[in-house]
């Protein structure tokens, strides 16, 4: 047998020739303390969990940027600008919110203790009080989470689909909110 039509990249082709082993599948789930995740997961969930509990700082901490820029921020012209902090720290406490939830998936404990959030988080907390300055720190710790993330996203790989999706699908708002505060200054 021609063990190269077998394999694509290396890897196996699933073929009628390869049923799926339904009886170790079945043997395998009966471990219920492990929750989600299953014998198959290929991740290092102590180094998975570590890497999200830092995500987790981050997002909290532009949660309370984002807040403080919001109610801080005055002026009649400003009310737009205000509109989208409020909304960015919305979305970065949907953020936080998943990836707390995709740690305990992982049978970690997401980190929500504020001593010691700022030194967790790979993002910088700001009380500017005028409002260029405001989104300028806005615009750049989105540019940090957009690399933390993608760093992360290399580092897990192909181990865990799950938490790789999730982290893709939040730097691509990630993205989206930098390119809202670029525009802010234009």
């Amino acid at each position: 047998m021609n063990t190269d039509k077998n394999k694509v990249g290396g890897k196996p082709v699933l073929t009628t020739a390869t049923p799926i082993d339904t009886a170790a599948i079945r043997a395998a789930a009966q471990n219920l303390d492990d929750g989600a995740v299953t014998s198959g997961y290929q991740g290092n969930r102590e180094e998975v969990v570590a890497l999200l509990n830092g995500a987790l700082a981050t997002e909290l901490v532009c949660v309370m940027r984002y807040k403080r820029h919001y109610f801080t921020a005055s002026g009649l012209e400003n009310s737009a600008i205000k509109a989208e902090f409020l909304a960015h720290a919305k979305e970065e406490e949907q953020h936080a919110d998943m990836i707390a939830e995709r740690i305990v998936q992982l049978n970690g404990e997401p980190n929500f203790n504020p001593a010691g959030i700022v030194d967790r988080s790979h993002a910088e907390y700001d009380d500017s009080s005028d409002i260029k300055s405001m989104i300028k720190a806005n615009l750049i710790a989105e540019r940090i989470a957009i690399e933390t993330y993608r760093q992360m996203i290399e580092r897990i790989g192909d181990t865990d689909p799950t938490t790789r999706h999730m982290l893709v699908n939040i730097m691509a708002v990630e993205e989206e909110h930098a390119d809202d505060m670029r525009d802010l200054l234009g």
